[in-house]
């Protein structure tokens, strides 16, 4: 198994608080001391490169530095041992997918909670819907959170603008980055790659769905 950093900046051997020009030239040192020219047959190297490519692409960036960052973790679920005196870090990919689905979750969830609680009259009128559609199935009113997700199913797009939709895609962009970089590759190859990419967008939706349950629940009050 390849080398694994769940740290673009232990990577790149800069700190969080590193300029983007520090960042720079950090890489092109690394970059150059680990280049298949200067190492033929070295598969430590190779691996290194790798790492070093994939964290820059990140990093090197400052719009994807910043989307990084909402998604940064630490190192749970990972076992480091030695190969040939060198410490190599195994990570479990099914820990490390569930641990990006939860933050794209809670990032979705809280930008639907925060933009409803920044608008309390399309809350209530949202909950007048519910609260119809809870009385026409059981017959009387009580929050049922099954009836009202299905609702948010069917209405939580209406909430999201065109800029909300360009973070996501960003968000989604890093993170798939990320957890290819991990070595979570789903089922292998492009069709594992496309599996990978739709856990993640689907945990960002349940997020947004969940968010609006919430707001929803903390202003429902029963008639």
């Amino acid at each position: 198994m390849a080398r694994i950093h769940l740290d673009y900046y232990v990577t790149l051997e800069v700190t969080p608080e590193a300029s983007d020009e520090e960042i720079k030239r950090s890489y092109r040192k690394l970059a150059l001391k680990y280049h298949p020219d200067r190492n033929h047959g070295n598969k430590h190297a190779e691996e290194k490169i790798r790492e070093i490519n994939a964290a820059y692409e990140v990093l090197g960036d400052p719009e994807t530095r910043k989307s990084y960052e909402r998604l940064r973790f630490g190192g749970f679920g990972a076992k480091t041992d030695h190969h040939d005196d060198v410490p190599v870090e195994r990570v479990d990919p099914g820990i490390i997918l569930a641990g990006m689905e939860k933050k794209l979750w809670d990032e979705g969830r809280l930008e639907i909670f925060r933009l409803l609680m920044k608008d309390i009259p399309r809350i209530k009128a949202e909950l007048a819907k519910i609260r119809e559609a809870t009385v026409a199935k059981l017959g009387y009113d009580k929050f049922r959170e099954d009836i009202v997700k299905h609702h948010a199913k069917d209405v939580v797009f209406e909430f999201v603008s065109e800029e909300m939709e360009a973070r996501k895609e960003r968000l989604i962009d890093v993170a798939f980055h990320m957890m290819l970089s991990q070595g979570v590759e789903g089922v292998g190859g492009s069709r594992g790659h496309d599996w990978v990419r739709k856990q993640l967008v689907e945990a960002f939706d349940r997020g947004r769905e969940d968010g609006y349950c919430e707001a929803c629940e903390l202003f429902y009050v029963r008639r």
